[in-house]
This record gives C-alpha cells, sequence and structure tokens, in this order.
C-alpha cells in the first residue's frame, strides 16, 4: 500500500500539467520522501513479521539507521517546506509565483537534501567504533541509533550529546517555525472579511495539517514509550516503532488523495480510464 499510494501520487503529478505548481512540487518530494522510507524498512520489518530473519549485521543495521533518521528529518524539512508555502499562498497570493519559482524550489529541494544527509554521518560512523558488550536485542524490527548506543559499552556521551542536537536543531525547529506559520496563517485569515473566504483558505491547509499531525504525533508517542516505558511489553515498543516507520507513508497519500481536489480528480479519471479499458 505504502509503494503503490506513493507511487500514484508521484505519477499523477508527473503526468497532469496542471500539478506542476510549488505545492506539488513539494508534496512530490513528500511522497519520494515516504517511498524511500519504506523501502529501507521493507527487508528487516517484513523479514521479521513473516519469521525469515533473526538477526541483521552491524553495518547493515548502521546503514539502515542512517536512511532511518535520514528520512526522518528529510520529512520534517518538507513538511516544513510545505508550511512556507501555505503561509506565502494565503499571506502573500499577490506575490506567490514571483516567491516560489521553480528556481527556488530547486535549491529548497537541494537544501533539504543537503540538511538531511550531511549532519548525520558523524554520529552514524562513530557507531562503527563502538564495543557492544550488553544484549544485542534490538527493541523494533529495524535499527535506530537510541538502540545501538544502548547496546554499547563504549564512552557514549558524544552520540547522545550530538543525536540530541541534532533533534533539536532538526525536528523541534521545524515543529516550532510550522508552529509559527500556522499562528501567521491564523492571524491573516481571520483579517479577511468574507467567511466564505475564510474557510476557502483554511481548507487548502487541511491536508498539510493531517500530514503533520501523522508524522509528528507517532515521533511523540514513540519518544514518551522510550522515556517512560521501560516496564511495557516488548510489543509496545514493536507497536510504536512500527506506527512511527509505517503510518506517515500510509497515510500520506490516502489524506491528499482525499483533501486536495485536484488530485482526488486526478486519480479518480485515472482509474475510470482503466475501467473503460
Amino acid at each position: 500500500m505504502i509503494f503503490l499510494g506513493n507511487c500514484l501520487v508521484l505519477h499523477v503529478i508527473r503526468t497532469e500539467p496542471s500539478l506542476h505548481e510549488p505545492m506539488f512540487y513539494f508534496l512530490a518530494m513528500l511522497a519520494l520522501t515516504d517511498l524511500c522510507m519504506g523501502l529501507s524498512t521493507m527487508y528487516t520489518v517484513l523479514g521479521i513479521l513473516w519469521g525469515i530473519i533473526e538477526e541483521i549485521s552491524l553495518d547493515a543495521c548502521i546503514a539502515q539507521s542512517y536512511f532511518i533518521h535520514g528520512l526522518s528529518f528529510m520529512e520534517s524539512s518538507v513538511l516544513l517546506a510545505m508550511a512556507f508555502d501555505r503561509y506565502i499562498a494565503i499571506c502573500h497570493p499577490l506575490r506567490y509565483s514571483s516567491i516560489l519559482t521553480n528556481d527556488k524550489i530547486i535549491k529548497i529541494g537541494v537544501a533539504i537534501l543537503c540538511r538531511s544527509t550531511l549532519l548525520i554521518p558523524p554520529v552514524i560512523i562513530r557507531l562503527k567504533f563502538l564495543n557492544y558488550c550488553h544484549p544485542h536485542i534490538l527493541s523494533h524490527s529495524f535499527c535506530l541509533h537510541q538502540d545501538l548506543i544502548r547496546m554499547a559499552c563504549s564512552d557514549i556521551r558524544f552520540n547522545s550529546i550530538y543525536g540530541l542536537a541534532l533533534v533539536i536543531s532538526n525536528l523541534l525547529l521545524d515543529a516550532v517555525l510550522i508552529l509559527v506559520s500556522y499562528v501567521m496563517i491564523l492571524h491573516a485569515v481571520l483579517a479577511i472579511a468574507s467567511q466564505e473566504e475564510r474557510f476557502k483558505s483554511l481548507q487548502t491547509c487541511v491536508s498539510h495539517i493531517c500530514a503533520v499531525s501523522v508524522f509528528y504525533i507517532p515521533i511523540i508517542g514513540l519518544t514518551m514509550v522510550h522515556r517512560f516505558g521501560k516496564h511495557l511489553s516488548p510489543l509496545v515498543h514493536v507497536f510504536m516503532g512500527n506506527v512511527y516507520i509505517l503510518f506517515p507513508p500510509l497515510m500520506n497519500p490516502i489524506i491528499y488523495s482525499i483533501k486536495t481536489q485536484q488530485i482526488r480528480r486526478r486519480v479518480q479519471r485515472l482509474f475510470y480510464l482503466k475501467e473503460m479499458c
């Protein structure tokens, strides 16, 4: 479902000229990120669920950890870019096309890619040189940085401090900026005299608000389980981990297919044509 949904969104945006706009370019970035997240975790998640694999090598685990955390930061950055897009569209509609040009969208995309891939290697490379003497049992059906340093008996202060700094400078900062953008959007919408125009303006933000919720709520839940759920059943940790990894890539295509009129109409037309054939 993850692959089908996100590939469908990418196909619709690529083949429909009317969707070649900033909002849908950012949506394509989100779908591509979700697709990569599914691919990076598919091997271990499905392997464990089907009972095919019971172990993973250290190198493969470290590589998977890099992709999972990098793609999480990338999704957060894309959601921030989409919030910026909504802010410009509602608060500065007359300057929208001049601000979000194709050249600037490419620059934003490159900045997101660099931010998500170049900041993580120091903490990931360090994992390779740690000594692991505690029980080699993962809390989830995939590898996370937190699990790996918990198994280490070496000095992990660098990993802990640098890892926390990454979370604050990426996920937390993005969440704050998204919140600030919506405060400004709400202020601009409330200044609109027509109630109908207010509703139309807010309606364009519903899909993005749902996507932000689907991304951040599982992260908060997983953090709470890690912090306060030491005595909970391991199944709870596995469940929350799978929700964190699989829920956003599964739900985002559904949210945008239902809530975004242009996407919904194009998907309906696509399936209608297939039925006719």
